[in-house]
């Protein structure tokens, strides 16, 4: 038989009503100071830590906890800082609603289908990945758990959190027009979570799941045309160099002046990989990023780079989803990025700009 202390119990000792008891526990108004001092003082000396959380959030009809959907495992997503300011805005803000996060990660390590479908949420960040073909969005929909998407596709009834992807790499992209530049290929991140690398094909890149990875790819073809494409199979510095050791280990005539890289992650890849080739950035390469990330240890070279908010990013996506817990309607916002011009880009070697004459 348990030996538990009850909240019937403190209130006895109290000399309360059970109602009272729990009304302080709640520190609610309606019950005087020196009345709530008394319970407490009850607990402690019955040794009862406190009412039930699950039941009580079962009694406000709420579990006190979202859920951050993301695309790549847990072990990628602690190694990208822009993944990490993402989930540091995210938790800022649901911790000051005194609701938890849970971390729900991508193909290896996620919940099965009939888990998620049980899982007790009030609502649901999709926080680095897309929707598409994406079996936990609709599930979540049928069981009515309000949705925000980051950088997703529009869907009707989820609020959306995007930056303007495209118009920043545009922004890149004319810099390095600007400079000279004609010879420029596009390190990207993964088009689908399948482990594929490589050049990307016209059949590859239609079935992308991620809106922001094609939205940069078109932000370059604004400016440039089409320019080839080197698909990684993850957002790592690894992933970077590697690529960088295919595309510019080549003849002269033949390397690009300048890569654009899809992440700040796989442009500092992509410095260590020229690094090892021999290559001067940015006299023999040019070499640009996304995000505006922290990265320190590249000191004291500073990427060229646009500039994402991507704390305040979590931050909205998880006011959002509060909003939407309490009732309101979806409200999808924009956030502003800007070119940050470093160190990396500079004027294209002088054939190459006699060449684009």
């Amino acid at each position: 038989m348990s030996t538990r202390p009850t909240l019937a119990a403190v209130a006895a000792h109290a000399g309360v009503s059970p109602s009272t008891a729990s009304l302080a526990f709640a520190d609610s108004p309606r019950v005087a100071p020196a009345t709530r001092e008394r319970v407490l003082a009850a607990a402690a000396e019955l040794g009862y830590g406190g009412p039930d959380p699950i039941a009580a959030s079962l009694r406000r009809g709420r579990s006190g906890v979202v859920g951050a959907f993301i695309g790549e495992r847990l072990l990628y997503a602690f190694r990208d800082p822009v993944a990490l300011q993402l989930l540091d805005g995210i938790s800022e803000v649901l911790s000051s609603h005194d609701v938890g996060l849970l971390l729900l990660a991508g193909d290896v390590g996620r919940p099965s289908t009939n888990q998620i479908a049980r899982i007790p949420l009030d609502a649901a960040i999709f926080a680095t990945c897309g929707l598409e073909d994406d079996p936990a969005l609709e599930l979540l929909r049928a069981r009515g758990v309000p949705i925000v998407a980051v950088e997703g596709p529009a869907v009707d009834g989820v609020a959306m959190v995007d930056i303007d992807d495209r118009r920043g790499t545009r922004e890149l992209a004319q810099h390095l027009y600007d400079l000279g530049h004609r010879r420029v290929e596009i390190i990207a991140m993964p088009l689908r979570l399948d482990g594929t690398q490589g050049p990307v094909t016209p059949q590859r890149r239609a079935r992308s799941h991620y809106r922001d990875v094609r939205h940069r790819i078109e932000g370059v073809e604004d400016v440039f045309g089409p320019v080839p494409i080197y698909e990684t199979s993850s957002n790592a510095v690894d992933e970077g160099a590697a690529a960088a050791r295919i595309l510019l280990d080549v003849p002269a005539d033949r390397r690009p002046t300048a890569i654009i890289a899809q992440s700040d992650v796989l442009a500092a890849g992509v410095l260590q990989g020229s690094a090892e080739l021999g290559l001067r950035v940015p006299d023999d390469l040019s070499v640009g990023g996304f995000d505006g990330a922290e990265l320190h240890w590249l000191a004291p070279t500073r990427l060229t780079t646009v500039v994402q908010p991507s704390e305040e990013k979590g931050r909205a996506a998880a006011r959002a989803a509060m909003d939407l817990v309490d009732g309101a309607e979806p409200v999808s916002i924009m956030l502003p990025v800007a070119l940050r011009i470093g160190t990396t880009s500079g004027r294209a070697p002088s054939s190459d700009r006699s060449a684009s004459r």
